[in-house]
C-alpha cells in the first residue's frame, strides 16, 4: 500500500485493555485501536474519542484532497457511513488482523478502509 495508507481499548483475544495517556501518542495501529475502543465509562473516553475521530477525519481529509480520481483506492459508499461506524468497523477488523498492529496507524487504517470501501474499477 502507499506511504499514506489510515482508527479505539485494544482487542486482544476479545479482551478490552484500557488506554492511558501514553497510548494517546498513537505510534502504532495498536495504540489507535486502544484509543478508539475505550468504554464510555472510562475517564479518558472524551479525549480518546476526540483523538480517534480526529485521526480519522485528518487522514481522510488529507487523502480526499490529495488523491486524484485515477489514484483513489478508497471510495466512500453512498450513503456515507458515520465516523462512529467506520471506527467501530476498524476496531472489529483489527481484532482479526493482529499482524498489522505494529504498523503505522494511518497505514493500517487505510488498509482497513481499502478492504471495506474499495473503489469500483
Amino acid at each position: 500500500m502507499r506511504g499514506l495508507i489510515l482508527v479505539a481499548a485494544l482487542m486482544l483475544s476479545g479482551v478490552a485493555v484500557a488506554a492511558d495517556t501514553n497510548t494517546f501518542q498513537v505510534r502504532t495501529a495498536n495504540d489507535l485501536v486502544q484509543v478508539c475502543s475505550l468504554a464510555p465509562d472510562d475517564p479518558l473516553y472524551p479525549g480518546a474519542m476526540g483523538l480517534c475521530h480526529g485521526v480519522l477525519l485528518g487522514a481522510w481529509g488529507y487523502y480526499d484532497s490529495t488523491a486524484s480520481a485515477e489514484n483513489r483506492f478508497v471510495c466512500a459508499p453512498n450513503p456515507t457511513p458515520t465516523r462512529a461506524a467506520v471506527m467501530s468497523g476498524f476496531v472489529t477488523w483489527a481484532g482479526s488482523n493482529s499482524q498489522y498492529m505494529n504498523d503505522m496507524p494511518v497505514d493500517t487504517l487505510f488498509r482497513y478502509l481499502a478492504e471495506t470501501y474499495p473503489c469500483a474499477k
